[in-house]
């Protein structure tokens, strides 16, 4: 099996997407942001997809280096082929979520092959995992305990919460919405990087106090000997290596000195399937959990592959709140039987509904 040809596909600006904002200092949701597909053509007529966002960025880099790259390889040897990805990064310096697009398309081909779902060539663990509702930022302490109370009633059994990035005001809700759910609703907070070393120590005392699950990358993740400095101050569990580069490399280091308790991984910013695997193999080793970043068919393949993930992330981004599609209202999300990602694309819809292609 060779591959034939490696298309991007720039789709239209997503206008009717829900706006949303997240902490101060971060851009929030995009109303025009596009995202492009990445599909990779094989000379038995079997075609890997991957759903890329920034798709502008995709195409350039897709023309400029990754088709060259792929053209004429065997796409069923996807070790050599994440290496020479890798190594082409050294010179391009790779935005992280391009990392695993070449990636996530080779095991979409290779599941199709084997006429397998993704979850159950990688092993598989279970067909279906809890979803939590991971909230945007909300405007005030009564619209999250409003939010708060519909997902609940949508089914789902747990909740993480994106604030505004002000540790008094974080600390504040935190606790409100203990008191309001009580004690038996699993709690996470997420900082996404908002607090220096000071902040985040004061935030997650108050987050240990109101029995929080865990506590989500509350700085930068540059310095590991920050985070190893904070845990080894809090009691409440230390969840990194969200946004870090370096794959497995880098959540080594953050294992290896002890500057974190629970590890991220996905298939958007951990290099494909294969580095979201290779995270959580590594975490295993050390009996810690890998816990699955964002959403989307690919990471539910991983959450079920693998024994050491809690939930699969579902993101709630408006009030009222409207329940994923992939989530149940048991608050379940359910893996897909087709073989591959279960991504359905074809390069007809593709080439009518696309603005720019490679």
């Amino acid at each position: 099996m060779k591959i034939i040809d490696v298309k991007a596909y720039l789709l239209p600006k997503t206008l009717s997407v829900a706006l949303y904002r997240w902490r101060a200092g971060l851009p929030g949701s995009d109303p025009f942001d596009q995202s492009a597909v990445l599909c990779i053509v094989t000379d038995d007529g079997v075609t890997g997809y991957s759903e890329i966002r920034r798709g502008q960025i995709a195409l350039d880099l897709v023309a400029r280096r990754l088709k060259q790259l792929l053209l004429g390889e065997d796409p069923l040897l996807k070790e050599l082929l994440w290496k020479k990805v890798w190594e082409v990064d050294r010179i391009e310096e790779f935005p992280i979520y391009m990392l695993g697009a070449v990636d996530i398309a080779l095991w979409d081909i290779t599941a199709k092959v084997a006429k397998l779902p993704l979850y159950q060539l990688f092993g598989g663990f279970r067909t279906s995992i809890p979803a939590y509702a991971s909230t945007v930022t909300f405007s005030t302490v009564d619209e999250f305990l409003s939010v708060a109370d519909q997902c609940l009633a949508l089914g789902y059994p747990a909740i993480k919460l994106h604030a505004w990035g002000d540790t008094h005001r974080d600390a504040a809700l935190a606790k409100a919405l203990r008191r309001h759910v009580g004690d038996e609703v699993p709690l996470m907070y997420d900082g996404s990087a908002g607090f220096d070393f000071q902040d985040a120590l004061y935030l997650g005392q108050a987050l240990e106090d109101a029995g929080f699950l865990w506590y989500e990358e509350p700085m930068r993740e540059f310095s590991i000997s920050s985070y190893q400095r904070l845990r080894s101050q809090l009691k409440i569990p230390l969840l990194v290596a969200e946004t870090s580069d370096g794959c497995h490399y880098n959540t080594a280091d953050f294992i290896h000195f002890c500057a974190g308790d629970i590890v991220r991984t996905s298939t958007a910013l951990k290099g494909g399937f294969t580095g979201a695997l290779r995270i959580a193999h590594l975490a295993d080793a050390y009996q810690l959990r890998a816990e699955v970043h964002g959403g989307g068919l690919p990471n539910i393949h991983v959450a079920c592959a693998i024994p050491n993930t809690t939930y699969y992330e579902s993101l709630v981004t408006t009030n009222p709140v409207v329940r994923e599609p992939l989530v149940d209202e048991k608050g379940m999300v359910n893996v897909p039987q087709t073989p591959g990602t279960g991504v359905q694309w074809d390069l007809d819809t593709l080439d009518k509904m696309s603005v720019a292609t490679v």
